[in-house]
């Protein structure tokens, strides 16, 4: 039987954090670029005759190189096409080296041992903003170990692009910059605002509304050594509880400390009831788990205490019982929509 791992995090309490953690600098962020290219050198694993634009493409590269070539004439195998995809980092400067991946999108085997040409990445301007090339790793062991035959169509080309265009980004001259927390939250923004106020002063932070707040950059600071001395700071943070089921895997995530209200829930042959009594009394053949846990053996079932139940040890009761993973998606499922849950409830 697959094992239900449950872990526990996203406790719903306040704890300090840092403001980087919580909070990024709005514009400071990657840029998607991309580009198409082919991909070279391969053993009789590239592109067949079925893929036109990869014979397109080459007679295209060798018309380049003054060679005039049908593409109907082309028969190599040892080509492919590819899909060439980066994250274009800001503040990067020409001649900053990044990793690309390299992505087949023809009906190539392998792109194993191949080597990637000369390919403009683009971004969402249509504009080129860097090159790539270089040998292609897909990573893993050769073509007979177990690494090679899971994604043998994908691979990196490790710091083979280079920036040849930098994003214009005047952070030193700002005024003003604007923090966007990474999670939705009244509290939270109060609370960076208060933070970073009560560090400076009242005017130097303003919460505008539960993502975002503009900060105004001191007089006797650099912008830079402002962004640094605010990410530092130490503020209050409160996480929502939430449980989070991945049905696939039979995960389910949630905090340790999420109350589950009184309620009677049957699945299959398991029943859990959740009684409102202050004591919960062992029925025949029960097992006491803790002093407000027993689960009734016999009759398969699960009894709680009022107060005391949480996500974390009905899921280590269920397991006792043999619960499958798909029966304890189904229960909390099941808790959640007649109102016993209360926390945010997420399958993915």
């Amino acid at each position: 039987m697959k094992k239900l791992a449950l872990f526990c995090a996203l406790i719903a309490s306040l704890h300090a954090t840092r403001i980087s953690e919580v909070a990024n600098v709005v514009g400071v962020r990657d840029n998607q670029i991309i580009g198409y290219s082919l991909v070279v050198g391969l053993k009789k694993t590239g592109d067949g005759t079925t893929s036109k634009f990869t014979l397109q493409s080459i007679a295209n590269m060798l018309k380049a190189m003054n060679i005039d070539m049908n593409p109907v004439d082309i028969k190599s195998k040892n080509v492919a096409a590819v899909v060439v995809t980066a994250k274009f980092a800001p503040f990067a400067r020409q001649g900053d080296a990044f990793d690309v991946t390299v992505s087949s999108i023809g009906d190539a085997k392998s792109l194993e041992g191949g080597t990637l040409l000369m390919t403009p990445l683009k971004g969402v301007d249509g504009k080129i903003y860097a090159l790539a090339q270089g040998a292609v790793s897909i990573g893993g062991k050769n073509e007979k170990g177990a690494g090679a035959e899971s994604h043998p169509t994908a691979g990196m080309v490790y710091g083979g692009g280079l920036v040849e265009r930098e994003i214009p980004h005047d952070l030193a001259h700002q005024e003003s910059v604007t923090l966007s927390l990474k999670t939705s939250n009244f509290a939270n923004a109060m609370a960076i605002q208060n933070s970073i106020n009560s560090r400076y002063d009242s005017n130097t932070s303003s919460a505008i509304d539960s993502r975002t707040i503009i900060l105004k950059r001191p007089k006797n600071k650099s912008m830079v050594e402002f962004i640094a001395d605010v990410e530092s700071l130490a503020v209050e943070y409160a996480q929502e509880q939430k449980i989070i089921i991945n049905e696939r895997t039979g995960t389910i995530v949630a905090g340790v400390d999420i109350e589950i209200k009184p309620v009677v829930i049957t699945q299959g042959e398991i029943t859990v009831k959740i009684l409102s009594q202050e004591a919960v009394s062992k029925p025949n053949g029960g097992v006491t788990m803790d002093k407000s846990l027993v689960i009734g053996l016999n009759e398969n079932e699960v009894y709680t205490q009022k107060g005391t139940t949480t996500v974390a040890n009905i899921a280590r009761s269920l397991q006792k019982l043999g619960a499958s993973p798909k029966e304890m998606i189904s229960i909390f499922q099941a808790m959640k929509s007649a109102g016993a849950i209360s926390c945010e409830l997420e399958v993915i």
